[in-house]
């Protein structure tokens, strides 16, 4: 009998990391019934972090904000700590169309102002990443109370597009953060500017042509100016909401994974493991940039235990060190079919897992 941890993040707009851990369980376990499979739905701040944390600390409490939407939420933890997951009020799969110049965060910015309002939080965890916006966190900013103007004193409107006609701002009427302090949990190390930044690299996959994406590095370039902030590593994080919540409310930038994966007391689950299963929706360039494969492939090689990987697609070759990798759309024929029937093929992807140990 073998210990096999299963730790994946989700696959973007196709399955929780919950579903894929059940659903490579259950073909590992039609070759190999009599294995202990240890499942830890895994996230590095994007879209299923809060579903995640609960997933591994089930006394955390949900917190509905149902004047901002039925659905949304945040979690407090320990009776103080407040995770806020900005995928799930300002996130790109909650789009009907891509909006790359007008899209924002403002909602993100609602559920916030939720959780700082709220007399038992003392500190905030804000997950960043899936974003459908590059507005530098400005739309999160106005719903906490930071005021924006143009020219004629006038307060602009939402949207990357409308920071490049910012001449002062104010915070008279903003909400002040937790005494404990903001932690912004980042899946990327980009910076908010230049050619690895918020524009240039995120832009494109938020619906940005090219023009779009050289207007979107003024804009930021100007609201960085003007705010008198300096940029730094994971300041591009969420279309550069870390640098705006870093810059108008003194947060500090963490790795998500890493903290994400010390919430759910990954260490313990994989100490005495025989192999770790991660994975995510596209395997890519971006993989080793801060994300949940990164860290589980760290972590992995720190414990000597062997790993390999489940994802929808892969661009990049996988790492000669793994064991080996298992794409869905190489199973099915295309990323098109994968996504129509995901649970289907992470089955048959555990089935092919079994077989590398």
């Amino acid at each position: 009998m073998s210990k096999i941890v299963i730790a994946p993040d989700s696959f973007k707009g196709s399955a929780t990391s919950i579903q894929v851990c059940r659903a490579i369980a259950k073909g590992w376990q039609s070759v190999r019934p009599n294995d202990e499979l240890i499942l830890i739905p895994l996230a590095d701040g994007g879209e299923g972090t809060l579903l995640a944390i609960e997933q591994a600390q089930p006394a955390a409490l949900r917190v509905y904000c149902p004047e901002i939407s039925p659905d949304a939420y945040w979690l407090l933890l320990d009776g103080i700590t407040a995770v806020v997951e900005l995928a799930q009020s300002s996130g790109l799969t909650l789009l009907h169309s891509l909006d790359p110049m007008n899209a924002h965060t403002f909602a993100f910015g609602q559920v916030l102002a939720h959780a700082a309002a709220d007399f038992r939080v003392e500190r905030i965890f804000c997950a960043l990443g899936g974003s459908a916006s590059t507005d530098a966190g400005a739309g999160a900013l106005m719903a906490l109370g930071f005021e924006f103007f143009d020219a004629s004193g006038i307060s602009i409107g939402l949207g990357g597009g409308q920071l490049s006609k910012i001449k002062s701002f104010s915070k008279i009427a903003a909400f002040a953060p937790p005494h404990g302090g903001v932690t912004l949990l980042v899946d990327v190390d980009s910076p908010l500017l230049g050619p690895e930044g918020a524009a240039n690299i995120f832009a494109p996959q938020k619906g940005a042509t090219p023009q779009q994406v050289v207007e979107l590095e003024e804009a930021l370039s100007h609201f960085s100016t003007i705010v008198e902030f300096p940029d730094s590593p994971g300041s591009g994080a969420a279309g550069g909401t870390a640098f705006g919540l870093c810059a108008f409310w003194g947060a500090t930038i963490k790795s998500g994974a890493a903290t994400i994966a010390e919430l759910v007391e990954l260490d313990v689950a994989i100490n005495g493991a025989d192999l770790v299963i991660t994975g995510e929706g596209r395997f890519d360039s971006q993989s080793f940039k801060g994300k949940v494969v990164q860290h589980l492939t760290e972590r992995a090689i720190a414990s000597h235990i062997p790993i390999a990987y489940c994802v929808g697609s892969v661009e990049d070759n996988f790492p000669a060190s793994c064991l080996g990798g298992v794409s869905l759309a190489q199973l099915a024929g295309s990323v098109e079919e994968a996504m129509q029937d995901t649970a289907k093929y992470l089955e048959q992807a555990g089935v092919q897992l079994a077989h590398f140990i």
